[in-house]
């Protein structure tokens, strides 16, 4: 079920957001719905790493930005167990 919400925000951010928002073909209420979307989202997530011992907490995003692929790891399995 949908319900309106009414914002008071700055009139110079108010346009941006109407720029940013017609450049990426998304309405505001998206863009808007997509934002609260997400905090409460990174807010559970940061709820469940709070189980995770720090040496995983450190780990966590380690490999981000690496080419590395699952065929990389099938050849590395696979020169392991020869």
């Amino acid at each position: 079920m949908q319900a309106k919400l009414t914002l008071r925000m700055d009139k110079e951010l108010i346009e941006q957001a109407k720029l940013f928002s017609q450049q990426n073909g998304k309405s505001l209420s998206r863009i808007v719905s997509d934002y609260f979307a997400s905090l409460v989202k990174k807010e559970q997530q940061d709820d469940d790493d709070e189980e995770l011992t720090p040496l995983v907490r450190s780990l966590i995003g380690i490999a981000k930005g690496s080419k590395v692929d699952i065929e990389d790891y099938h050849k590395y399995l696979e020169e392991k167990y020869k």
